[in-house]
C-alpha cells in the first residue's frame, strides 16, 4: 500500500451481526402476539376436531352426569371469546347482576335462564351455524390482537369474580381466553368419548 492510499476504516461487529436481528419492542410485542394467536388457535382447533361428523342431535345430547353437551360448549366458548374480546377493546359492560345463591335452578328467572342458555344448545339451533358463528367470533379477535397493544388494561367487574378496583392487562384477557378454549377443549373430548367412542388424540 503506497502512501497514498486511505486504508478503509474497519468496522467493528455490533450485537446484532453477533445475535441476528436484535428484536426492538415493536418486534418482541408483535412475536408475543403471534404465540398468543398460535396457542389460541391450537385449541380453537382440539375442539373443533372433536365435532366432527356429528349430528345436532349428537351436539344436544348429554352423555355425562353434567349437563354439558358438544353443542352448548362450542356456543359458551365463542360467547366467552367474544365478551373478553369487547372487554379489551371498552371494558367491562355493566350487566344485570344475578343472586347466584337465590336461584331456583329448577324454576329459573328469565336472566337465570338466559345465563342458562348461553350454556346450551337450544331446539332452534343448529351445530352448524354454532360453528359458524366460532369462526366469526375468532377472525374479530384475531385481527384485533393482530395490532393489540398488549399491555393496555381494563378494570374489571367487581361482582362476583373480581375484586374492586381489579384490572387485567389485555395480555392476561388473552391468556384467559386460551385457558378457557383448553379446559373447554378438554370438556368436549370426554363428552365426545362418552357419545360413541371418538377421541381428539390418541
Amino acid at each position: 500500500m503506497t502512501t497514498s492510499e486511505t486504508p478503509h476504516p474497519v468496522r467493528q461487529p455490533v450485537l446484532g451481526d453477533v445475535l441476528g436481528h436484535v428484536p426492538s419492542g415493536s418486534d418482541r410485542q408483535a412475536g408475543e402476539q403471534a404465540d398468543l394467536l398460535e396457542s389460541l388457535r391450537h385449541h380453537r382447533g382440539l375442539l373443533r376436531r372433536t365435532l366432527r361428523g356429528l349430528d345436532d342431535d349428537q351436539a344436544r345430547e348429554r352423555t355425562t352426569v353434567s349437563d354439558l353437551t358438544l353443542g352448548g360448549l362450542v356456543k359458551h366458548v365463542a360467547d366467552t371469546e367474544k365478551e373478553w374480546a369487547e372487554f379489551i377493546q371498552h371494558g367491562a359492560i355493566e350487566q344485570m347482576e344475578l343472586d347466584w345463591e337465590a336461584i331456583d335452578w329448577s324454576n329459573p328467572t328469565p336472566e337465570a335462564q338466559a345465563f342458562l342458555d348461553g350454556h346450551r344448545m337450544t331446539a332452534d339451533e343448529s351445530l352448524a351455524d354454532l360453528l359458524t358463528a366460532y369462526d366469526e367470533v375468532a377472525a374479530r379477535t384475531d385481527a384485533l390482537v393482530a395490532g393489540l397493544d398488549l399491555d393496555s388494561r381494563q378494570p374489571l367487574p367487581s361482582a362476583p369474580w373480581f375484586a374492586p378496583g381489579e384490572t387485567w392487562s389485555a395480555r392476561r384477557v388473552l391468556l384467559h381466553v386460551i385457558a378457557e378454549t383448553a379446559q373447554h377443549a378438554g370438556h368436549a373430548d370426554i363428552i365426545r368419548e362418552s357419545l360413541d367412542g371418538q377421541k381428539t388424540m390418541g
